[in-house]
């Protein structure tokens, strides 16, 4: 798959305008619940769900619930407002990654959400023993800083933290475990381009149709994440996209033109 490479535009106005599907992708998330619970059941393991730029665990409830119903120990991250990689929040991220870990005596799946999707990549490289696999919904983990419309809230929430060129370049790279990245083409708030894996035989692209603000109770994405979370551990393989869910799940191979 082609790389990323700066500068890349943010989303368009009109594609930041459309962010409003947000609140009509909750509403389908409660009307289609019925179907997504006959998604596979969990193994019971835990899953640690990180909340996006200026959010908190409140806009991860709802794929919380949906993943305690199917039986997995979903946890949020318990550190407020997500204000960005001030001091102290990886240390944070990395003690509750311990805490489930041993309470469970399981490893951890990671669910990131944006900015929380970064977060989750970089723990599993930090703590890879502790990790089961990373899913990220619209995580920019491969992009410039401004390739997104968020980037003066980031720096406002931040208070202008610097990530250096070394790392900002390392974080392009897979982590150590399975890693998923679902992203949507119309995404309002940061530049698509960015939010895609580099392929090797443990990751995956899976594409959907929808806005950034909708990543997390969208139905189509939260049945992605139960397929993935449904993989027994070390047994890795792609997501299928044959029959009808090729209706629902673009092709990510597919030209940036289409």
């Amino acid at each position: 798959m082609g790389r990323a490479t700066e500068p890349v535009a943010p989303p368009s106005r009109l594609l930041l305008a459309l962010e409003v599907r947000g609140i009509f992708e909750l509403q389908a998330f409660f009307a289609a619940y019925p179907l997504l619970r006959r998604a596979t059941r969990g193994d019971g393991h835990p899953v640690l769900v990180l909340p996006g730029l200026a959010a908190s665990d409140v806009s991860t409830r709802p794929l919380r619930m949906f993943l305690k119903d199917l039986g997995y120990a979903a946890h949020g991250w318990k550190q407020g407002q997500n204000r960005g990689p001030r001091p102290g929040v990886e240390d944070g991220i990395d003690a509750r990654i311990a805490e489930l870990s041993a309470r469970y005596r399981r490893n951890v799946s990671l669910v990131g959400w944006s900015l929380g999707g970064v977060y989750a990549r970089e723990a599993a490289r930090r703590t890879p023993s502790l990790v089961r696999q990373v899913i990220t919904l619209g995580s920019p983990f491969a992009n410039g800083p401004r390739a997104s419309n968020a980037w003066q809230v980031y720096e406002t929430l931040s208070g202008g933290q610097p990530i250096d060129l070394a790392r900002r370049s390392a974080m392009k790279l897979p982590p150590p475990v399975p890693s998923t990245a679902i992203y949507s083409r119309s995404d309002g708030v940061v530049a698509w381009q960015g939010c895609r894996e580099r392929e090797s035989e443990t990751t995956e692209n899976i594409e959907v149709e929808g806005s950034h603000c909708g990543l997390g109770h969208n139905p189509v994405v939260l049945y992605a994440v139960a397929d993935r979370l449904a993989l027994p551990e070390g047994e890795w393989q792609p997501f299928d996209r044959s029959g009808l869910r090729g209706l629902l799940y673009p092709d990510p191979q597919r030209s940036s033109a289409e």
